[in-house]
Formats: C-alpha cells, sequence, structure tokens
C-alpha cells in the first residue's frame, strides 16, 4: 500500500478516535461513563487526539528521516505492520462504530445482577463505624432527615441501604416514615408486588459501579411504568431478617415517577 495513502488512513482513525471522546464530552452522554473528576482528561485526550491526527493528515505526503543510517541493503520499512493497514483500520472503528451506536448508556437487568442488584447488605460486609461515631438517637435522625408536607422523612437510598448493617441505626430507622427515590426494576427472587429500587455507585468509571438496591414491597397496586424508570417512593421502612441477615425493605404507600437528578449516578460525595 501506498505510504501517504496509509498515512492517510490512519491519520483518520485518531481523529475520529478524538471526535468521539469529544462527542461524549459535549453531549452529557460522559455522565452515564465517568465520575466527575475523570471527565476533562477524557476532553483533553479527545482533542489531543484530533490536533495529532489533524497535523498527521496534513502532513502525510512529506518524507521525513527516520534517525539513523541505512545500510547498502537495508530496505527495512519502518511503517510497515504484521496486518494488513485496512484490516487494523477496521479493528480500530469498527468496535467504535457498534459501540457508540448500539449501547443505550444503562446496564441491562443482567448486568445489574452481577454489579450486586440482588445482593443484600449482609454480602457487602458494610457496616456503618459505629464505633467512632457519636451516640444515635430517633431526634437526631429526624433533625437531619426533615418530614416532607406529607409527613414522611427524606432518607438517600444508599443510606437506607448500609443502615441495615448498623444495629444503633438499624433499630432507629425501623418503622419510620420515609421517602426515597432511585430505578426501580424488576425482582426475579420477589413476588408481583416486589420490586427493587437502586442507584448507582461509581468510584471512576462505569466498569467499577455497583448497583446499590433496597427491596420496594408494594402495599397497593404495583405502578405500570418502563423497566428501570426513576421513582419517588414513600412508606414505611423495616428491616426483617429472612435468612440472609437484615435486610432494608420498603413498604412502598405512594409511588411517582421522578425526574432523573443532574447526576443519575451515585459519587463519592452524592449521596
Amino acid at each position: 500500500m501506498n505510504p501517504t495513502f496509509r498515512r492517510v488512513l490512519f491519520s483518520i482513525v485518531l481523529v475520529v478516535w478524538g471526535a468521539v471522546l469529544v462527542y461524549f464530552y459535549a453531549t452529557g452522554r460522559i455522565t452515564k461513563y465517568l465520575a466527575p473528576d475523570f471527565r476533562p482528561l477524557t476532553l483533553a485526550g479527545g482533542l489531543g487526539l484530533l490536533v495529532v491526527g489533524a497535523f498527521n493528515l496534513l502532513t502525510a505526503n512529506q518524507e521525513a528521516s527516520c534517525g539513523h543510517d541505512h545500510g547498502p541493503e537495508d530496505d527495512h520499512d519502518h511503517e510497515s505492520l504484521d496486518v494488513h493497514p485496512l484490516a487494523a483500520v477496521a479493528i480500530l472503528l469498527i468496535p467504535l462504530g457498534l459501540g457508540v451506536t448500539w449501547t443505550k448508556d444503562a446496564f441491562s437487568l443482567g448486568s445489574l445482577t452481577r454489579k450486586g442488584l440482588l445482593d443484600s447488605p449482609a454480602d457487602a460486609n458494610s457496616i456503618f463505624l459505629g464505633s467512632v461515631m457519636p451516640k444515635l438517637t430517633r431526634e437526631i435522625i429526624e433533625k437531619q432527615h426533615p418530614k416532607n408536607e406529607a409527613g414522611y422523612h427524606a432518607f438517600g437510598l444508599m443510606e437506607l441501604f448500609f443502615s441495615s448493617g448498623d444495629p444503633e441505626m438499624r433499630e432507629l430507622v425501623d418503622g419510620m416514615l420515609i421517602e426515597t427515590e432511585g430505578r426501580l426494576v424488576e425482582d426475579p427472587e420477589g413476588g408481583a408486588k416486589q420490586r427493587r429500587l437502586y442507584r448507582l455507585f461509581i468510584t471512576c468509571c462505569a466498569a467499577d459501579s455497583r448497583a446499590i438496591p433496597i427491596i420496594a414491597r408494594f402495599q397497593g397496586e404495583v405502578p405500570a411504568v418502563e423497566e428501570n424508570s426513576w421513582m419517588k417512593l414513600s412508606g414505611t421502612m423495616r428491616y426483617p431478617d429472612e435468612g440472609e441477615g437484615f435486610i432494608p425493605v420498603l413498604e412502598v404507600d405512594h409511588a411517582a415517577e421522578a425526574p432523573p437528578p443532574p447526576e443519575e449516578s451515585f459519587m463519592r460525595s452524592n449521596y
């Protein structure tokens, strides 16, 4: 293959990869994959690829020294590859194009299950640091979680999940009227009235994300909403021991669809 044409192909690959990174950042799709601290790095990387690709594209027909002398019979080519250039371009661009086109920017129920959707707090070995925290009282909890107009205390879903591992917190919150929100999905281990309400905890990217769920048991009719819809649920908090340790269960009185928050996923400081 002509060396100039080969350089043009590989320059286009760099430009395409850079454009995809900048596109994800500019459209906001990057929020589904990376924590805020890492997003500027993605933008910088995308812009860098665009600059390098454009430079290589503009100079593709220029000859340059390889930096050392060749012998009379040394005709080696520094630009040759072990695979055909067209095959290399296909390997670099086809998976990228399919991924950008087909992804739903969300996890399937099977993926969420592998990421802990059906786990209980006991499985996660998670417990509050009760030994270094001041003694809690019902009054303190109610002050930290004011009632809304309907009389329900607003709790973060993550807090409810981990509270089942803290005996003190569990005893105080048990029976409290609470309101929380998250994504609602089917519970393959529950009955017709049971669902899982979850949010994602992400440290840096979607690859290390973990589903943080509680069980939602509806007292009345289960709302007919699409899988993974954002819901705001209110009801009574319970922590029954059903053979897997104490699990957080919300006995739902009221349910309403809710708009997705600015950040759909839990981050390190987002409760």
